[in-house]
């Protein structure tokens, strides 16, 4: 099957549940609730991975001492929580003169929970635009040596663009990925619409549900890696964000749910005309 976003909805059935492959939002506003309370869909978040620390001993075989960078890149909340977790089990002090880029405005806010951030200079893409991040560290290239803090099993991208452009760069795992158990299940996964942020979340669908069919149900994911990894297990892509206009998931099926004209309810479950 060659897989891709499907701009008009082909399966116009009802949404009446969906299984969202993150941990269930604290924030009582969060736009999920929004949407399952004006739609009248029943929402439920599980993780479909998880994530373990690596220790000392298995960081320094990449043989990278962070305090001898100039640069570090991030790209994940779990490489800064793990990069900063490792530095203080190996007591290194990062220097105030260490630059930080990140692949996002979010990344470099929650930064700040690790930096006195005023103090360092610290870089992320100020535009929603393919291949920004790219970019931004191609224009501080010269000079700078580079430790890109990652996952064991990171996906293809941008090492190979660090290696392609002759930058001075280390990579180094800090954290690793690994599927979460759904033995609970009985083999079955039985939802209208399933979310995914990551390629690994949907590698993880297939260790869990081997004999997965699509059929009817809706596929709605985050990001062009992830995208890549359905097009890899052959799946159709109904919900896809960012896109232009939609730069969040929840907007992106909501703008859905409208296309298939599923009608808002109000609080009795009951169509709101």
């Amino acid at each position: 099957m060659n897989t891709e976003v499907i701009q008009e909805p082909t399966n116009h059935r009802k949404v009446n549940s969906i299984l969202v492959s993150q941990p269930e939002p604290t924030d009582p506003k969060s736009p999920y609730y929004v949407l399952a309370q004006k739609y009248g869909i029943k929402i439920e978040f599980r993780q479909f991975i998880r994530v373990e620390g690596l220790s000392v001993k298995d960081f320094r075989r990449a043989k990278a001492t962070p305090t001898e960078f100039s640069a570090i890149i991030f790209t994940s909340k779990n490489a800064v929580t793990h990069f900063f977790r490792l530095c203080a089990d190996m007591r290194l002090k990062m220097s105030p003169e260490t630059k930080y880029f990140c692949s996002s405005e979010a990344i470099a806010n929650f930064l700040q929970k690790f930096i006195f951030f005023r103090k360092r200079k610290v870089f992320f893409p100020k535009i929603e635009k393919k291949n920004a991040f790219q970019e931004l560290l191609k224009k501080h290239r010269k000079g700078e040596t580079y430790l890109f803090p990652c996952t064991v099993n990171r996906v293809e991208g941008l090492p190979e663009y660090l290696k392609a452009n002759n930058f001075k760069f280390t990579e180094a795992p800090v954290y690793e990925t690994v599927f979460s158990d759904f033995s609970d299940m009985g083999g079955k996964i039985d939802y209208d619409m399933l979310v995914f942020f990551t390629p690994i979340g949907i590698h993880s669908l297939f260790h869990n549900f081997p004999d997965f069919v699509q059929n009817d149900t809706r596929i709605a994911i985050m990001g062009e890696n992830t995208l890549n990894a359905t097009i890899e297990h052959s799946l159709r892509v109904d919900i896809k964000a960012p896109q232009p206009g939609l730069p969040s998931i929840t907007a992106a099926i909501e703008d859905y749910l409208k296309k298939i004209a599923q009608e808002p309810v109000d609080g009795n479950n009951n169509l709101v005309l």
